[in-house]
């Protein structure tokens, strides 16, 4: 098992870090690894680091227009 440690943030980071998540179950850890891998490939390929950002935005709002159609459903 990784070390694990706590970190104290405020409720409007952790609200901020919750809508980056793509989904559900993704851990607050996935989600801060994600926005480092972005920031270290934006310096090197901005325009890649666009194009991530553009895909994770997409699955994001995939993600949310399933969760609603369940909803709907139940």
């Amino acid at each position: 098992m990784e070390n694990v440690t706590t970190i104290k943030i405020s409720t409007e980071t952790r609200q901020r870090l919750g809508k980056l998540k793509e989904y559900e179950r993704e851990s607050f850890n996935d989600v801060l690894n994600k926005v480092f891998y972005i920031l270290n490939t934006c310096k090197k390929s901005p325009e890649k680091a666009q194009r991530i950002l553009i895909n994770i935005d997409r699955r994001i709002k995939r993600g949310q227009i399933i969760k609603k159609k369940m909803k709907a459903v139940a």
